[in-house]
């Protein structure tokens, strides 16, 4: 009977990590759509926006299902839980990836500021990077590796204050970049947030490997102060 639990749950991984896969080429394509203001690639990209939705929901069922049929003990009900959770933020950040699209195509060639969009590039990399590692370490077993993860989320927030001080900036030079400096508040608050679901899954890691329930979201961007 554990064997067949232990199956289930190698199969589970594996579509866990093939939506994980998903979600970073979304993010991705989605900043490259927005910096590049490229509005067919986003189209392309929103033109399917359920794709991560239904992955997750098929690894939900199939999850609670095992829970059901298989009762696993302690050990493997962690491991069950950390993916049921864990899901759940992989979906939030493709749901903010595809935001990100949707603002490429909402701006209509207002006037740009290329600062911030080379911020934009450079935090789509880090979380980028971050979700690449977080899904490594989560393959791994590797609580070392997941608790550095979280902590690069500092050097995400610290980009987002240094974005959001150069659009104040921006507009007050340029009113008429103002319209255009909703986009950059809007995607740059996105890539925070995916920032803070890579944390929640670093979380998810240390849970699985430890039942430990830990905090690692610990700075609130909206009260940091100018870098």
């Amino acid at each position: 009977m554990h064997e067949i639990f232990l199956d289930e749950l190698r199969k589970l991984n594996t579509r866990f990590m093939g939506m994980g896969i998903d979600v970073s080429e979304a993010i991705e394509e989605a900043t490259q759509a927005f910096v590049e203001h490229d509005k067919k690639l986003a189209q392309s990209l929103v033109k399917d926006d359920q794709k991560v939705s239904r992955a997750a929901t098929k690894v939900e069922k199939r999850t609670l299902k095992l829970m059901a049929l298989q009762q696993p003990v302690a050990s493997d009900f962690r491991n069950v839980i950390s993916i049921l959770k864990a899901t759940g933020d992989l979906e939030r950040i493709g749901e903010n990836a595809n935001s990100i699209a949707w603002e490429t195509i909402r701006v209509k060639g207002n006037p740009r500021i290329p600062e911030v969009e080379a911020i934009i590039k450079s935090m789509s990399k880090k979380v980028n990077f971050m979700l690449d590692q977080i899904l490594k370490a989560y393959v791994q077993d590797d609580e070392k590796l997941a608790r550095e993860v979280a902590q690069k989320d500092d050097e995400v927030d610290e980009e987002y204050v240094k974005a959001r001080n150069l659009i104040i900036t921006g507009i007050k030079q340029d009113p008429e970049a103002a319209v255009a400096s909703s986009s950059y508040f809007m995607v740059i608050r996105l890539l925070e947030r995916i920032g803070d679901h890579v944390v929640n899954l670093a979380q998810w890691v240390i849970y699985k490997l430890s039942g430990e329930l830990v905090d690692l979201n610990t700075k609130d961007t909206d009260e940091m102060t100018e870098l």
